[in-house]
């Protein structure tokens, strides 16, 4: 087997599957950082509508297949309109990055919660004692430091994200493992294919887990001579 010749290959098909891969994962982080902040916060208010909603939020997302939400949004979600007289389509790209949105935003969440839960108390209490409201002192004293303890479990989530997009690949989402059925389905070359998929995935995560415990040792070190 040529994988000298598969590689030529499928090379050029990869690389445009890797560029739609790392622009949708990043396209849903950023929303989902957003959003799982504020699904965080909710869960942490006193409101209990918004209590509720966040709750319920994080427990339907965690506790479904990312497979079964990627064919609810493209699938389920424009049948559900349509069958209302309205014409509405997504396109696997809005799909994937909703998806992928939703669903890491859930975990985020729960990563943010954490890093609240980190901080140590005394610190909301001594700022509502210097006047300040429950959320400016929230904003301005807590989640500041939250989100640097966050930080490495964030990257983390960044790599499970990017692995994500493979599933997404279901719906026709032009990533790296589509473009390599495509390319199988031409030339049936499947364990050159899959072989070289793999060390392409492989690569992007080492690369990635390196940066994560750089970031975290170095957090490490700035607490340590805060200390």
């Amino acid at each position: 087997m040529d994988f000298a010749r598969v590689l030529s290959e499928v090379y050029p098909l990869l690389l445009r599957g890797m560029v739609v891969t790392v622009e949708t994962t990043i396209i849903a982080l950023v929303i989902a950082v957003f959003l799982g902040l504020l699904a965080c916060l909710a869960g942490l208010s006193h409101v209990t509508p918004l209590r509720l909603i966040a709750k319920f939020y994080i427990w339907a997302i965690r506790g479904t297949p990312l497979l079964v939400q990627t064919f609810f949004i493209y699938f389920g979600i424009p049948q559900l309109i349509q069958s209302l007289g309205l014409d509405f389509r997504l396109s696997p790209l809005m799909a994937g990055v909703i998806t992928l949105s939703l669903n890491a935003g859930a975990y985020i969440a729960e990563i943010f919660r954490g890093g609240i839960m980190a901080v140590d108390s005394g610190q909301m209490e001594a700022a509502r004692s210097l006047g300040l409201s429950y959320y400016r002192a929230m904003f301005r004293i807590i989640l500041p430091q939250a989100v640097r303890v966050s930080i490495p479990s964030l990257v983390n989530q960044f790599i499970i994200s990017l692995k994500d997009t493979s599933i997404v690949s279901v719906i026709s989402l032009g990533e790296i493992v589509y473009e390599a059925k495509i390319y199988i389905g031409r030339t049936m070359q499947s364990f050159a294919t899959w072989t070289i998929v793999g060390l392409v995935y492989l690569v992007i995560i080492t690369v990635l887990s390196q940066i994560s415990k750089h970031v975290e040792k170095r957090l490490d070190y700035g607490n340590k001579n805060q200390g």
